[in-house]
This record gives structure tokens, C-alpha cells and sequence, in this order.
């Protein structure tokens, strides 16, 4: 059974010198990246832009000193954005304290009940469906900011269809100095990561905010900055509860739960992505106990929710970063820059965070992940991923994800009952089954792995289970008892392949049946892998491998 005990604890063991001095550069490096980002997502999420840093200091040390994760770094991210917004909007800040504070408990529950590893039952067409929801929406909320328009509405707007209409609307209000201050920080957050040699080792969003504050305050453009919208506050974050009510746990109480699954699923998905980077493993459970801890901190010293942050954690581990340390550092450093330098952020322009959070969007939005899988999916796939793409953009979060997982269920249902077929047979004449279970013996050299039932999204994850010996120069799969695949099985698939690829080992298959067939020829995997590796029975299977 998987330990309940924080990584710090067991890296601590055989820690260096070494590594301490590598783990305070990542740290340093990672919350020079942090900075403009905790601004623009507290922004984007409808609070104050010290809220932001408060979550990356508290979240970010808790997350790191109890996560179960070496490299994991966490803060504010995007998911939450839109969310969090709408809580602020509906219920002001004691009813986001409030949600917040019950999905830390939550999470809690979910690691101590060890539930880590029923994330995977969350189909890879929902992820992909609402994270591309996220990234339109986000994108839509700072088209305002963008353009310097001067939108003016009896009640704020909350839905994303509202702003949307409002940006129309008011479409004449178009500030052209505001227009370029943001198409000057969009360029630069685009090219200046192309940049030769040390250069584009800095964040290009720092880099991007001060060109756009110094030309704004240089050439006194009218373009309002974070000092005219909001007030700023460098003060330390301080303990404060909320006034509870009844009516507000009630209301905020779906929010909660969707904030809690919103966490969970991205902190695991930035431990898998880190584990395949460090060639290390996460325990799951102590970091789902690490997010509910890391958000109850947050909410307590006024933050917003935070989860583990993939392109933070992918920057951690690209700068040496190898133990929890250098996320605890991450959150001094910002701790640091808080104090001192938080007032001059009341100089930076609007459409700069506007240019920022438009390449968060995009880069949450894999628009490449999302046509492949139009085009190449079972058509059941499809219906879940466009409808909580569209119910996320359209309606929210909560709505997309219940309907998302509802529809997945229903139409995994179908799909079983779809494919399964029950035959009378009066013999089987094993002699003249060329695929039966015959002993047979495996060369050395090759590995054969026999796949038996449906492979979806409950039980795609066994794929990657699978032992790869660079030793052995083939792996053989053995389908025939695979009556359906699905978009995360096939996924998982391109995974191995990939992995193989890397070790130099031949991925062939043996007997795939027709959905499997049609999914896979539909998606290239066959044209990738090679007709020639795909047999009919698992003696061809073997012959093949003999020869290659």
C-alpha cells in the first residue's frame, strides 16, 4: 500500500550539498516565472493581485513540505480562474474563503481515503473537453483589457456569453494606445523564448512587463494600469476566518466539490508529467492530503485556490530542481519580492496581463489534441468532449464536468453492450485454433504481454504499467480479448510507443480486433507503428520478432 508520508521526509535521507545549491537557483528561477503569472491569474479571477501571491507563498511552501511529489510545484493556475470568478461575483470573498477552506477538506478526505488513484476514471476526452473550455473562456474575459475598452453595465458580468456580447457592443470604446501596449507584450512573450543563448532562459513574461510599464509610464500613454483599478497592498498575509452561514456552505458547496476534483486532477497530471521527467514516482494519496492542506493554508491567509502547476514544475526540473526544497524557496523568494517590490506593480498596464493570460490560454488550449481527437475518436468520444468543451464556455465548470462524467458513463455503457457478442458453439477444435493457448516458448529477446477485456478510460492506465527492458529488443501485444479501445486507451498507446521508440524496442501486436482495428487505422497509430508489426495470431506475432 502506498505510503502516507511527504516526499521531504524520505529525499532529506540523501540530500547534498549539492543539490541544496541547485534546488535554491530552480527556486529563485521558478518564482521569477511565478510573479507575473499569480498577478495575472488573481486578476483573471476577479481578486487583487497581491491575492495571487499570497496563494503561490502559503499553497506553494504547504504543497511542497507535505506533497508527494519531489519537483511539484503549486500556486494559482487557470482552471480556476473562471470558477473563481464566478464565486467572488456571486458569493464576495467569504463565500470563495468558504469554498475553498471545504475543498481543502476534501482533498483531505480523498488521501486519506485513498482515493488518488480513482482520478484515472476521469475519461482523457473531459480533461482535454473543459481544460480547452478554460483556455476560451479566459481568453474572452481579457479581450476587454486588450482592447482598452470602457465597458459600462449596471451588474458585473459574470458569464462568459455576457462578455462576450459586451465586447461588441461596446466595441467603439477601443483605446488604440492600449491596443498596442498589448500587441508590443503579446510579440514578446511570442519571440523573445527564440531568442540565442542565455536570453531566453528569462521568463519572457518579466520580460514582457517591464517593456510594457516603462513604455506606458515613459510615454504617459492613457492605458490603465493595475494602480487605477485596483488598490495594492504589500503587507504580510495575515490569519482571517469568514463569517459563516449555513446559506452560503450551501451555496458555494458544488463549487467546492468541482474546485476539489479541479485539483486533484491537474496536481496528479503535473506529478505524472514530473515523474516521466525525474524518473521518479508520486504518492498520490499524500499528495492529494498535501492540496486539501496547501488550499486550507490559502484560504486562511486570504488566497485563492491552488494546484499543482505543470509548467512551473516542468520549469523547476529544467533548472535542476530535484526535492521539495526548491518550491519551498520558490514561495520565500515571492515572500521576499512581496514585501519589497509589490507596490511597483500598481505600474503595470492591463492589456500586459491581458497578452500574458492570452498565452496562458493558448497554451492550455491544445488545439492539435483537440481536432486529433474530432477527427480519430469513437464517435461517443466526441459527444463528451464537444459537450464539455461547450458547457464550460457556455454554462460552467460545475454543469460541464457532472454532464461530462454522466455522458461518459451512459455512452461507455452503450459501447460495451455495442461489442459484446454471445455465441453458441456446439466444439472448439483447439488443434485448428491457430491463436490457442498452445505452450509456447519466447525468445529471450522478446517480451509478450496479453491484454484481456475493454481497454477505456478505467483501466487504460495498465498500459503504462507495462515493464520496458531495453535488454529484450520486441514487445509483443496480445490482443485478443481487447473488444474496445477509447481516446484515453489510445492515448496511453501512443505513450508506449513512444516509450519504445526511445529504448529502441519494436512494438508489434497480435491479433487486434475490428473496433481497436478501425480506431487505430483511423488515428495513423497503424501507419506510425507499421502494417507490417500488426499479425494475426501470436505465432506470427513471435515470427516477426525473430526476424527483426
Amino acid at each position: 500500500m502506498e505510503k502516507l508520508k511527504p516526499k521531504l521526509f524520505s529525499v532529506m535521507k540523501t540530500y547534498t550539498r549539492e543539490q541544496f545549491v541547485k534546488d535554491v537557483v530552480a527556486g529563485i528561477i521558478v518564482a521569477i516565472i511565478a510573479l507575473p503569472l499569480s498577478i495575472a491569474l488573481a486578476l483573471a479571477s476577479g481578486v487583487t493581485p497581491e491575492k495571487g501571491i499570497y496563494t503561490a507563498i502559503t499553497a506553494g511552501f504547504v504543497i511542497s513540505f507535505l506533497g508527494g511529489s519531489r519537483v511539484q510545484i503549486a500556486g494559482p493556475t487557470a482552471a480556476f480562474a473562471t470558477i473563481v470568478a464566478g464565486i467572488v461575483a456571486k458569493n464576495g470573498m467569504d463565500g470563495l474563503i468558504i469554498a475553498t477552506l471545504l475543498a481543502g477538506v476534501i482533498l483531505i478526505l480523498m488521501g486519506l481515503l485513498r482515493l488518488g488513484n480513482l482520478i484515472k476514471f476521469i475519461p482523457y476526452t473531459i480533461t482535454t473537453g473543459f481544460t480547452s473550455g478554460i483556455a476560451v473562456t479566459i481568453f474572452i474575459g481579457q479581450i476587454k483589457d486588450f482592447l482598452g475598452l470602457s465597458i459600462v453595465t449596471d451588474e458585473p458580468l459574470i458569464e462568459t456569453m455576457d462578455k462576450l456580447k459586451a465586447v461588441f457592443v461596446f466595441i467603439g470604446t477601443l483605446n488604440i494606445q492600449a491596443l498596442l501596449v498589448g500587441a508590443l507584450s503579446l510579440a514578446i512573450l511570442i519571440f523573445w523564448p527564440m531568442l540565442p543563448g542565455f536570453l531566453k532562459r528569462i521568463p519572457a513574461s518579466l520580460i514582457a512587463v517591464i517593456a510594457g510599464s516603462a513604455t506606458v509610464a515613459g510615454l504617459h500613454l492613457n492605458v490603465n494600469t493595475i494602480g487605477d483599478l485596483y488598490e495594492i497592498s504589500n503587507k504580510l498575509p495575515a490569519i482571517s476566518l469568514p463569517a459563516f452561514s449555513l446559506t452560503t456552505v450551501q451555496n458555494v458547496l458544488p463549487d467546492a466539490f468541482t474546485i476539489a476534483i479541479l485539483a486533484a486532477i491537474e496536481s496528479l497530471l503535473s506529478c505524472v508529467v514530473a515523474d516521466s521527467m525525474v524518473n521518479s514516482r508520486h504518492r498520490s494519496n499524500m499528495e492529494l492530503i498535501a492540496q486539501g492542506a496547501g488550499n486550507i493554508t490559502s484560504a486562511l491567509f486570504g488566497g485563492i485556490p491552488a494546484t499543482g502547476a505543470i509548467a512551473r514544475t516542468a520549469a523547476n526540473i529544467k533548472n535542476g530542481g530535484r526535492t521539495p526544497i526548491a518550491g519551498m524557496v520558490h514561495s520565500v523568494v515571492l515572500l521576499l519580492i512581496l514585501v519589497v517590490l509589490m507596490p511597483y506593480a500598481a505600474l503595470i498596464p492591463m492589456p500586459v496581463i491581458a497578452a500574458i493570460l492570452f498565452m496562458v490560454a493558448y497554451n492550455m488550449c491544445d488545439i492539435k489534441t483537440f481536432v486529433n481527437l474530432c477527427k480519430t475518436s469513437p464517435k461517443s468520444d466526441i459527444i463528451v468532449l464537444v459537450s464539455t468543451f461547450v458547457l464550460t464556455v457556455v454554462f460552467d465548470l460545475v454543469v460541464a464536468i457532472e454532464v461530462g462524467i454522466l455522458l461518459a458513463a451512459i455512452l461507455f455503457m452503450k459501447r460495451m453492450s455495442d461489442v459484446t457478442e454471445v455465441e453458441g458453439w456446439k466444439y472448439v477444435d483447439e488443434d485448428d485454433d491457430a491463436d490457442s493457448l498452445a505452450l509456447r516458448v519466447v525468445p529471450s529477446h522478446i517480451t509478450v504481454y496479453e491484454i484481456s477485456g475493454p481497454l477505456f478510460f478505467g483501466a487504460a492506465d495498465k498500459i503504462l504499467k507495462i515493464t520496458l527492458d531495453e535488454k529484450r529488443r520486441c514487445l509483443v501485444l496480445r490482443m485478443r480479448s481487447v473488444s474496445a479501445i477509447d481516446a484515453t486507451a489510445m492515448h496511453n498507446l501512443e505513450k508506449l510507443y513512444e516509450d519504445c521508440q526511445k529504448k529502441g524496442i519494436q512494438l508489434i501486436f497480435s491479433h487486434v480486433n475490428e473496433q481497436p482495428w478501425r480506431v487505430m487505422g483511423k488515428n495513423g497509430f497503424i501507419e506510425k507503428v507499421g502494417a507490417d508489426n500488426f499479425c494475426a495470431h501470436i505465432d506470427d506475432a513471435l515470427k516477426r520478432a525473430e526476424q527483426l
